[in-house]
């Protein structure tokens, strides 16, 4: 029998394929990112370290000396789309893009391909959207792994997605469609989706960590070498991230999450990662029977079109990344029947409601706690920030004193549990977007800096707590 030295170490048996954590046994779940069925067994115990190439074929460059130009933004046609980009795609960008199924993700990129294939007149002027000169037309390649070339042709023939350069292939197999790639060198790419593929020469099924690391791998590699630019499907879990490992995320350049109700036609885009610009800028689309359709100026779309004056409706202005959106907030309030008031809340943040009627209650004296209260916003927007806070009371206390407010009237701020207004950003940009709307009073926070130019047509009025607020539009007799 062999003695086991001082010098003699054991490898660990077991390696997890998200993290790198290691483990001597093998673990359903990984004990550091605790996720499940990513322990693997090691390949061997012993390691060798890697080398120093003895030849480099491109040396580095100082970088003053490298040409940017080459990573300069193409236009997709698409303003929305390029908006929530920075600008358009970047040469040898992978982007990644995710949503609900049903969602209309494919409808999307198969527009986005047809138009970047037929080339662009270019774009000048739009906020968010840099200018960028005419592009010739292009090849496109569109790999769908989810549906047969037949059903893809029906789709574009429906959404008029027909272009001469767009071509079309459906593979599951990751080495033909490296191959086709080889063959029609494209400038765009579109995978539909990045789980449907696999290779022959890794382990695991279709979907699965390992598939997914080397699909992924290869695509990113066969981007950065051509200088194409990359749009990969990715599946969502039930909870709503990217199915997958989180190593994918991390390995693409841009990852964007494409939300909308089934029920409703509204679908916005949003990019969570974006090396090449910013992180906050939303694209609104209209998805209908002909395809899917840019929506320039959604602000009209959240509001209602009653002919008078209703209580318990408010208009607010939000900022979704640099662009300020009209919203309007509905509450309804009733006389509760169960020993235990009912809450509903839709499009809105429910903590954050019973937070507000309990400072509308205790600062300004309405007797809301004991009443049913039904809080939702129109056309299926959602409000997730602080400013629609002082939208929310005054459509709480529209509806608790039967009282509708004016009409044209936009309102905003944050509340705090002391009843204080606060300020929030962006305020100049939206009363400009107020007034370019035809809205003639606004209730803002009072600022340090002041509201700056006020559009003409427009009455600003400054508030610094919620009782101001409620003498102002609920004048006492």
């Amino acid at each position: 029998m062999t003695a086991r030295t001082k010098n003699t170490k054991t490898a660990p048996a077991y390696r997890c394929t998200e993290c790198g954590w290691t483990t001597a046994k093998w673990v359903g779940r990984c004990g550091e990112c605790q996720t499940w069925g990513t322990v693997e067994e090691a390949a061997g115990g012993t390691r060798a370290r890697t080398r120093a190439a003895s030849s480099v074929q491109k040396p580095a460059q100082p970088i003053a000396e490298v040409d940017s130009r080459v990573a300069a933004y193409m236009s997709t046609g698409n303003p929305e789309f390029d908006r929530v980009l920075g600008g358009g795609l970047v040469p040898g960008a992978v982007i990644l893009m995710a949503g609900e199924p049903g969602v209309g993700k494919s409808t999307l990129l198969l527009d986005v391909a047809a138009t970047f294939a037929r080339g662009t007149a270019g774009i000048a002027g739009q906020q968010g959207v840099q200018n960028i000169a005419p592009q010739p037309p292009r090849p496109v390649l569109y790999i769908t792994g989810e549906e047969s070339a037949a059903q893809v042709k029906l789709r574009a023939d429906r959404i008029r997605a027909i272009a001469d350069t767009l071509y079309l292939t459906s593979e599951t197999d990751l080495g033909t469609a490296l191959a086709h790639i080889e063959q029609v060198n494209p400038s765009l790419l579109v995978i539909d989706s990045v789980q449907t593929l696999a290779s022959a020469e890794v382990e695991g099924s279709a979907g699965g960590v390992t598939q997914v690391r080397e699909v992924a791998a290869s695509v990113i590699a066969a981007a950065k070498e051509r200088n194409m630019c990359t749009l990969l499907v990715g599946h969502v879990t039930k909870e709503g991230t990217i199915a997958g490992p989180r190593l994918l995320e991390h390995l693409v350049d841009v990852v964007c999450q494409f939300e909308g109700d089934k029920h409703s036609n509204i679908r916005m885009l949003r990019a969570i990662k974006n090396r090449f610009g910013p992180t906050d800028e939303v694209g609104c689309f209209d998805m209908h029977e002909d395809g899917i359709a840019p929506v320039l100026d959604p602000s009209g779309m959240f509001v209602s079109s009653t002919p008078h004056p209703v209580a318990g409706t408010c208009v607010t202005v939000t900022m979704e990344g640099r662009r300020p959106l009209l919203a309007e907030v509905q509450a309804l309030l009733d006389q509760a029947v169960a020993p235990a008031p009912r809450r509903t809340v839709s499009g809105l943040d429910s903590a954050r409601i019973q937070m507000l009627l309990a400072v509308l209650q205790r600062r300004a004296g309405l007797n809301v706690g004991k009443l049913d209260c039904y809080v939702s916003t129109v056309g299926g927007a959602k409000i997730a920030e602080p400013a629609a806070d002082l939208a929310c009371v005054m459509a709480l206390a529209s509806a608790a004193q039967n009282k509708p407010l004016p009409r044209k009237l936009a309102v905003f701020g944050e509340v705090g549990l002391a009843g204080e207004v606060r300020a929030v950003p962006g305020i100049r940009q939206r009363i400009a977007e107020v007034g370019r709307l035809g809205f003639t009073h606004v209730l803002v926070p009072a600022s340090p800096t002041g509201v700056g130019d006020v559009p003409e047509g427009v009455t600003v009025r400054e508030v610094t707590t919620l009782g101001e607020a409620l003498a102002l539009l609920f004048p006492q007799k």
